[in-house]
């Protein structure tokens, strides 16, 4: 596409971001039309579809900001289109799902007025999208789903779960990757997460989930999950990852539960013998939300280019948390205290670093905010748009 073309379709989607009320009335204008099209693909959907279109706006939110890194773009698309063969999706549904795209683009409000130029623009765009990731589903290999058994759960946190498995065949992994799953006290929801372990050839993986206030899935996941349920495991999305052949050192930066792609990657680090230096930030509102705080320490005492910073925004733990916050172990550093992106961004730019920052989107986009002010340069920050 060329320079005019990105221009118009990012003006046109100016407004669909600017708000999350305009971002929900996109979307629910999108999926209006899809079922009006076709009213069977209903079903493949859950009865709640606000989870749905928070995911669907940041996808394409995610594309459009990536109109100018065409191989990052593709590979994106590729990875949507083997992960929406868990939904039953064929070829046929995605020209449902164009000309719905299409029409909800059109209805958008914008300052932009809808042009001949506007309409071929978009018509290409939404055309590359629909082709990669059907092209992507028919030629790929591996299963739609896997199947795991759950073989442990351990309540770390009042709302916060480690989560083992034991699928019946590995998944095809990398670290830093997440995957989407679902449970079965909540059949046709989806959640992402990311495995906290490389993949491994017995088919083990594990999860950390945090408790969501008004969630449909994580509360179930941490309060009704039992070791032999069976859950159900998608293809692997994202593309985290150390760069162990540009030269340049690592910095990463995790909020709760954000540390297990970080955790999986540095886990498989070790594995090498030599490897860049790696800072890892681990951060969290109490101490008590460190709950991985001693694994990352002994990783770290076997690994001397491995270094962790615990942070925290309080001093003392809250008070559903009746434990005192203990002496760190030796030889790690001194647990600092306030917001992550301050923290972090208090020791300077780390331009020099690969960045990557794994958390809540609130979480990732104040750090990655406080890190350009202190000169980070954008292209350096990495992190996952639908995690």
């Amino acid at each position: 596409m060329d320079t005019a073309e990105v221009r118009l379709i990012r003006s046109h989607f100016a407004n669909v971001v600017s708000s999350s009320a305009h971002r929900d009335h996109f979307a629910r204008t999108f999926y209006t039309h899809f079922f009006a099209r076709l009213p069977q693909c209903r079903s493949l959907f859950p009865a709640s579809m606000d989870g749905q279109r928070v995911r669907f706006v940041a996808a394409l939110e995610y594309i459009v900001r990536g109109l100018d890194d065409t191989d990052r773009l593709l590979a994106f698309l590729a990875q949507l289109g083997r992960d929406h063969r868990k939904y039953g999706v064929q070829r046929g549904h995605y020209a449902a799902a164009a000309n719905a795209l299409l029409d909800a683009i059109r209805e958008v409000d914008s300052d932009e007025p809808w042009s001949r130029a506007a309409d071929t623009a978009w018509r290409e765009l939404i055309a590359l999208i629909t082709n990669t990731m059907s092209d992507a589903a028919d030629a790929d290999n591996f299963p739609a789903l896997w199947e795991a058994t759950v073989v442990s759960h351990e309540r770390v946190l009042r709302d916060l779960a480690v989560i083992r498995l034991e699928c019946d065949s590995p998944i095809p992994y990398a670290p830093g990757q997440y995957v989407s799953v679902q449970i079965p006290q909540r059949p046709q929801m989806w959640r992402y997460l990311s495995p906290a372990i490389p993949t491994n050839p017995f088919g083990q993986i594990e999860f950390h989930v945090r408790r969501v206030s008004g969630g449909w899935v994580s509360p179930a996941m941490v309060n009704q999950t039992s070791v032999g349920d069976r859950w159900r495991i998608s293809s692997p999305l994202g593309g985290l990852h150390v760069d162990v052949d540009s030269g340049r050192d690592v910095l990463m930066i995790a909020g709760g539960t954000g540390l297990a792609p970080l955790r999986a990657q540095v886990m498989d680090m070790a594995h090498r013998g030599i490897n860049p230096r790696v800072h890892l930030f681990v951060s969290g509102v109490y101490p008590c939300d460190l709950y991985d705080i001693e694994t990352l320490w002994h990783l770290s005492l076997s690994n001397p280019w491995l270094t962790i910073v615990p942070v925290s925004e309080e001093d003392e733990n809250p008070w559903w948390h009746p434990y005192p916050v203990p002496e760190p172990p030796h030889g790690l550093h001194q647990r600092l205290r306030g917001p992550i992106g301050a923290v972090v961004s208090q020791f300077g730019s780390w331009a020099d670093r690969q960045v990557q920052i794994c958390g809540s989107p609130s979480m990732v986009k104040t750090t990655a905010y406080a890190l350009q002010r202190a000169g980070t340069p954008v292209e350096s920050i990495s992190y996952d748009p639908l995690r």
